[in-house]
């Protein structure tokens, strides 16, 4: 008798038993491929759902990175036809395409209804992987403890200093108890691992080799990344830990971290020399800081706001992040509302580093992200920026980000007018219906020149439509979304420091 599962009956919830429903996925899957997220989580995770799929005869042939921003949408499509099941862990956007979709956030966003999901609020994905899904443990306390403790940033609570966080070597301390060793092996495992997420080893990303080919275990790990880094020649602990301490010293210089109040702040984060760069940096430069706010322009689009991780009071009495981040967004309500984001833009900027063979922005994504946000307008696919900021932003009372502001005042859509000739820059412009000028302008975009005759008829008829052709939009002076990451992240400070004031 031929038993026949539907894909629909595939994606099943995974409960603290297990996988339900496991059995019949390894019938209908041989193989998988596991997306994870770009961090030590992400990479125990993975190496964790890898040998827990080989457990149950599933065979991991292949793994890939997956970030928050463009390179979500840059991942590769599925390959193998259907035949390779496609597992996504320590991520909170969601995609039909998953047949398992694990994460530990409190919420997820893009999540449709036919996505396979378990979303368990734990201290990290790993636990919930190793010790709850799992029907034996793979990796081991102290490194689920440590783990957790990095993801959560709970170091206040375990003594860990920036100082701890920020080491590239470790070395056994005898007059220090295992479990303490074991901490701090870990804490330099988080350290290296970030140093070369971005380094390549036979032709594939570094993180990727490691879900490949490493044991759930954070010793294994240290051996096997410090060997590699040895063997390849990357970057030496020794150059990287004189890269970090010249970039302290940058960051020191007056105006590059401001500090009002308890409340410190940056926009930019500084040099990207191998290792120089830690998120830790401004709490080591001014230990008694309560908050740290970052802007971060660039192709990121930014705002993130934290509490001080190493101090024992992690979150002042009466202040939520997340309540600032509502406010804030409020105050710029506004100005955001009459941005207004189409499909095509947002698929634009979100496909900047995809390829023919990634997954792509689909409309799918597009409802599964806004459609459910006020403004959302399903026929002309449009969304208002107030609202794209707000289901793209998160975060809770110690962490916070507002997220997606580089889709405003992007550009992308306006044309591109740096190398035109000033006089062309109102047909550049024309967004009417007359036809003569729609073709002039779109021979205008295309060859970058017109005849003197060409734009006398133009400019011509734009008069008599009634349009100011002598004043245009000055692009050079038109506000950029740095500009607004910049103000957002001004008010942050402001708003910051009057609720410690009150309460």
């Amino acid at each position: 008798m031929k038993i026949i599962i539907t894909e629909s009956q595939l994606k099943m919830l995974i409960k603290e038993s297990g996988i339900r429903g496991i059995n019949d996925i390894a019938k209908r899957y041989k193989e998988a491929k596991i997306y994870f997220h770009q961090d030590l989580d992400g990479v125990t995770t993975a190496i964790a759902m890898k040998n827990y799929l080989e457990q149950n005869g599933i065979d991991v042939v292949d793994c890939e990175v997956i970030q928050y921003g463009s390179k979500e949408f840059a991942i590769k499509k599925p390959e193998g036809e259907g035949n390779i099941m496609p597992v996504l862990v320590d991520f909170a956007h969601g995609k039909p395409m998953f047949v398992i979709h694990t994460d530990h956030h409190d919420s997820q966003a893009g999540v449709e209804d036919d996505t396979a999901t378990s979303f368990k609020h734990a201290r990290s994905n790993v636990e919930t992987i190793s010790q709850t899904i799992s029907p034996k443990d793979l990796f081991k306390d102290e490194d689920l403890y440590l783990i957790s403790t990095v993801d959560s940033a709970n170091f206040a609570v375990n003594q860990i200093t920036p100082e701890m966080v920020m080491n590239f070597v470790f070395k056994y301390d005898k007059d220090k108890s295992v479990r303490r060793n074991k901490m701090m092996m870990g804490l330099v495992v988080n350290k290296l691992l970030l140093a070369y997420k971005n380094n390549k080893l036979n032709g594939r990303n570094f993180l990727e080799y490691l879900v490949m080919n490493c044991e759930p275990s954070l010793e294994n790990l240290y051996n096997t990344i410090t060997k590699i880094a040895k063997e390849q020649g990357y970057a030496t602990v020794e150059t990287m830990t004189q890269n970090q301490e010249k970039f302290i010293e940058s960051r020191k210089k007056e105006g590059v971290i401001e500090k009002t109040g308890n409340v410190i702040s940056q926009f930019g984060l500084g040099s990207m020399r191998k290792g120089s760069y830690d998120r830790y940096v401004p709490f080591s430069i001014y230990p008694d800081a309560d908050f740290l706010v970052t802007g971060l322009g660039g192709q990121v689009g930014m705002v993130q706001a934290s509490c001080n991780p190493f101090k024992e009071e992690r979150a002042l009495k009466g202040i939520n992040l997340g309540e600032i981040k509502d406010e804030v967004l409020e105050m710029f309500k506004p100005e955001l509302e009459k941005e207004i984001l189409s499909f095509r833009i947002i698929k634009r900027i979100s496909e900047r580093e995809a390829t023919p063979e990634s997954v792509g922005f689909t409309s799918k994504d597009m409802m599964a992200l806004y459609g459910k946000m006020p403004s959302f307008d399903p026929e002309k696919q449009t969304i208002n920026g107030y609202d794209f900021l707000m289901a793209n932003s998160g975060g809770h009372k110690c962490i916070t980000n507002i997220s997606g502001i580089n889709f405003l005042y992007s550009g992308y859509d306006k044309p591109y007018t740096k190398d035109l000739p000033a006089e062309t820059l109102p047909i550049a412009f024309y967004e009417g219906g007359n036809n003569f000028i729609k073709d002039i302008r779109q021979k205008l975009l295309r060859f970058r020149k017109l005849s003197e005759k060409q734009i006398e008829v133009a400019l011509n008829q734009m008069r008599r439509e009634g349009i100011d052709v002598e004043n245009v939009p000055n692009q050079k002076e038109a506000r950029t979304y740095s500009d607004l990451v910049r103000e957002m992240k001004d008010a942050f400070v402001d708003v910051l420091n009057k609720k410690i004031k009150n309460s």
